[in-house]
């Protein structure tokens, strides 16, 4: 008897086990209790969820490969090139699903349904350049996918927020509506302004820090973006090594196009080129204002390479 009543008072004052829930729940700070656990549900299992099947086999799936930017470093361009090999099936939007929360809430569902259809072979890839410079992304990714192969491309700091500048630039001026010199973004009370969105999306190291975290850098493969303009096949060579492609792409597919001044696509005897959009030609900056920009990246560019272990043709 006095066994049976010990049993039972341990019985009572043992702890209850809660089960742990995964991290991604930090990252849903933004949205109500309620929410956030029927994220947890849509997020976090990966059963919970069916590939949309095609009569021919092919499905949509969730993305083994995802070009996580940077903004205005190629990303468009290295996606396009990369489209020619055929074991490669692209989403032609870029998804937000990581850093938009009204995207994030809607569960992996709603992300495999924005994939393109691709058979068993094929790797499907996604772009968002926004990913990189979002905080919260990189530990959504690792939650989905701790083996996902990423790509970065990546340019010289000083031409990246120029180019920045540019397409803001440009897209106000389709709309008819005004917009302030780069110079009244650059410089604030005679100093060159650090706090500019298009310079903190130039910190290259203070990102990939974020990125570290979660994934070795051997998952993560940074594509030089002033290369690939350049010359693009020896770049495209790499990046199907990363991915572990068979060789199917080669300089035939690659020839410059005088007029637009940059590379365009040949495939099955097929030309194409980018947007007009990609390509614009840059406003022209004072000359001290640039040297400026570029000596204040001097010291974050040196962190970044000793980060990654590889250096990069940068001012």
């Amino acid at each position: 008897m006095a066994a049976f009543l010990l049993g039972a008072v341990l019985l009572i004052v043992q702890p209850q086990i809660v089960p742990s829930r995964p991290a991604i729940i930090s990252n849903a700070e933004t949205t109500s209790p309620s929410v956030q656990r029927e994220l947890l549900k849509k997020t976090s299992q990966k059963n919970d969820f069916k590939e949309n099947i095609h009569s021919n086999g092919s499905c949509q799936q969730l993305p083994q490969t995802i070009i996580i930017g940077v903004r205005k470093g190629g990303t468009r361009a290295l996606l396009e090139m990369l489209s020619l090999h055929p074991d490669i099936a692209a989403a032609e939007s870029e998804v937000h699903f990581f850093d938009w929360e009204d995207h994030y809430r809607n569960g992996l569902q709603w992300y495999i349904n924005q994939m393109p259809f691709s058979y068993p072979h094929q790797i499907t890839v996604e772009k968002t350049p926004a990913y990189f410079t979002s905080p919260k992304v990189p530990e959504r990714v690792y939650n989905m996918n701790q083996s996902m192969r990423l790509l970065l491309i990546l340019r010289d700091p000083s031409e990246r927020v120029l180019s920045d500048y540019t397409q803001v630039f440009y897209n106000h001026m389709q709309k008819h509506k005004p917009y302030p010199s780069i110079e009244q973004f650059l410089i604030k009370n005679g100093e060159l302004n650090v706090d500019y969105k298009a310079i903190n999306r130039s910190l290259y190291y203070i990102h990939m820090q974020n990125w570290l975290k979660y994934f070795p850098l051997d998952h993560i493969h940074i594509v030089d973006g002033d290369k690939l303009i350049k010359d693009p096949f020896p770049e495209i060579e790499k990046v199907e090594r990363f991915l572990k492609l068979s060789p199917q792409i080669n300089a035939s597919n690659f020839y410059f196009n005088k007029t637009k001044g940059f590379y365009c696509l040949r495939d099955s005897g097929r030309e194409r080129c980018l947007h007009e959009s990609k390509g614009r030609a840059h406003p022209q900056v004072d000359t001290r204002l640039l040297e400026k920009l570029q000596e204040y990246f001097h010291e974050p560019n040196k962190k970044f390479f000793e980060l990654v272990g590889r250096t990069f043709d940068w001012h």
